[in-house]
């Protein structure tokens, strides 16, 4: 009828703000602020999020923008909604696997705070009120020093009525704190801390501007498909080691054999074509197959690696010198023992030594699949390419070792078959040796 009204919605504080009456049973009365609250407060503890809604007639309206508060009339309070968000059953395991996995978890949200310490108690996010705080609490903290603020921010977990800029100014107070920070978010508001934190997650039902600012998008809008990437994350970091440790300790071993033949005045134990065969037939072979290792047993019960620490570190560095060490003293060992003691001929003690790479690497290949966990430990169906590239390459090798051209060709020869199982004893020592490292260095840990 030619009349123009406002309607507002939102958080009850602020609509309240803007009313001085009320509609009761279809009549406006005077405000009850007092009741309103205590009806939020009750709503708001038993988990519900609750949004307000007021309306007001506009006198003297002319097409223009609201600035601000003032252009916005006395408001007439029509009531409040409640709802819940139901929590999906898998979230509350996600966040445990998250605790036992060394990451931390905090609920940062525009609800009331006693909607979301309700929900963060359900979930076991929190465990009292006094790791609950406020957008209000965070202003005044805020306006200390970085020092007083990251203190304050480090002891709470969940963030209630708090503005975009809030959430930003919680980002960088973790990064100042040295976390490595995930924010995940859907909507447009959340945009600013999305591009802010170290990686942005959204859902994907979420607003186009914040999966734009992204770096990772959820399709399923699951936490658990979250932490489920992070598992998938330690596995891809895990298996990039475990070839690192294979490749460099196999080629360290034929390095120390080289320089202990030349230091003994020995000849040369392998040419350079049996080289580059064994680095088809084993390393060409097996790091490939190490990198479709399965996450390992305990991986989410690991803590998280520093983003400064080099892949290369000294448990790294402890694994490739000691298997490489052993590898090279075997080899040269057995180089010497058939050129020196033995007086083989020295083609056909390649053959042995060429024979004898093929086994130990194929053998400590299985060292490799675990870092900490014994190699007995894991099921060879977990990675079944190991098993083929394992009989695969020997396989090839005896291939070679029986067709005429292809031995003349590597200049290598054919080795008896009981010599065979004599060389595979040897080579078996290498995983004996690591399985007793592994049980020194971590068997107090575990325990």
């Amino acid at each position: 009828n030619n009349e123009v009204y406002c309607t507002v919605k939102g958080s009850m504080e602020v609509v309240l703000s803007f009313c001085n009456k009320m509609e009761l049973n279809n009549k406006i009365v005077d405000i009850k602020p007092n009741e309103i609250s205590k009806q939020n407060m009750e709503l708001s503890k038993d988990g519900y999020r609750v949004i307000a809604i007021a309306s007001g007639k506009v006198k003297g309206f002319k097409m223009k923008d609201f600035y601000d508060m003032n252009d916005v009339p006395n408001l007439t309070f029509l009531g409040m909604v409640g709802f819940i968000d139901p929590i999906r059953e898998e979230v509350k395991d996600a966040i445990n696997e998250c605790f036992e996995a060394g990451i931390k978890v905090l609920m940062v949200t525009g609800d009331h705070p006693l909607t979301a310490y309700s929900i963060a108690k359900e979930i076991s996010l929190v465990s009292n009120y006094n790791e609950v705080t406020t957008g209000d609490e965070i202003e005044k903290y805020a306006n200390l020093s970085n020092e007083e603020f990251d203190n304050f921010i480090k002891n709470k977990k969940v963030f209630a009525r708090v503005t975009p800029l809030d959430k930003l100014k919680i980002i960088e107070s973790l990064k100042r704190c040295g976390e490595y920070v995930a924010v995940t978010g859907d909507g447009v508001n959340d945009a600013p801390a999305i591009r802010s934190a170290n990686i942005g997650v959204s859902m994907g039902s979420g607003t186009d501007i914040a999966k734009e600012t992204a770096g990772m998008i959820i399709m399923d809008d699951s936490f658990k498909s979250i932490v489920k990437g992070i598992e998938l994350g330690r596995c891809a970091y895990s298996n990039i080691r475990k070839v690192c440790y294979f490749l460099l300790s196999c080629g360290f071993a034929e390095v120390l054999f080289f320089l202990l033949s030349i230091v003994f005045d020995l000849p040369m134990p392998l040419v350079a074509i049996q080289l580059l065969w064994l680095n088809l037939v084993t390393d060409g072979f097996q790091d490939i197959a190490l990198s479709f290792e399965k996450p390992e047993k305990g991986i989410m019960k690991r803590k998280p690696i520093s983003t400064k620490e080099n892949i290369f570190n000294r448990m790294l560095f402890e694994e490739v010198f000691i298997s490489g060490t052993v590898i090279g003293l075997i080899v040269f060992g057995i180089w010497y023992v058939l050129i020196n003691k033995l007086m083989v001929d020295v083609s056909l003690a390649r053959g042995y030594i060429m024979v004898l790479m093929v086994f130990i690497q194929n053998i400590h290949v299985f060292n490799c699949r675990s870092e900490t966990n014994s190699a007995f430990s894991i099921s060879l169906r977990d990675n079944p390419l190991i098993i083929l590239t394992v009989f695969g390459s020997i396989l090839l090798q005896i291939i070679v070792m029986e067709v005429p051209y292809l031995s003349d060709l590597l200049k290598t020869s054919v080795i008896p078959y009981r010599h065979i199982f004599l060389l595979i004893s040897y080579a078996v020592v290498i995983l004996i040796t690591m399985e007793i490292y592994k049980l020194i260095r971590y068997s107090k840990k575990n325990r």
